[in-house]
């Protein structure tokens, strides 16, 4: 079970796709959200991680990119308010 979750998400493949030598699909993901849901996975991720660090594999060097995408002002799914004015209580009680 753990080869076939390992092999959907290396691949980036649809759990209906899953080749037949890792069983049934429908297996193979129940036993994944079990998994998910008991917390097995951050466990033996912690696990993982404790080990490598111990063994000085792990750097812990960060990158932070601050590349900023800009969109035309219709790419977005926020609603635009249009028309009449918008009144707010905040700046109100500052005004006073």
């Amino acid at each position: 079970m753990v080869e076939g979750i390992v092999y959907r998400y290396r691949t980036g493949i649809a759990w209906r796709d899953l080749p037949a030598v890792f069983g049934p699909w429908q297996t193979v993901w129940t036993w994944h959200h079990r998994m998910a849901t008991e917390g097995i996975w951050d466990r033996v991720l912690a696990k993982v991680i404790a080990a490598a660090d111990a063994a000085g594999m792990v750097d812990w060097s960060i990158s932070v990119d601050s590349t900023i995408a800009r969109t035309h002002q219709h790419a977005t799914n926020t609603t635009r308010l249009t028309g009449g004015w918008i009144k707010l209580h905040e700046s109100e009680a500052r005004a006073a």
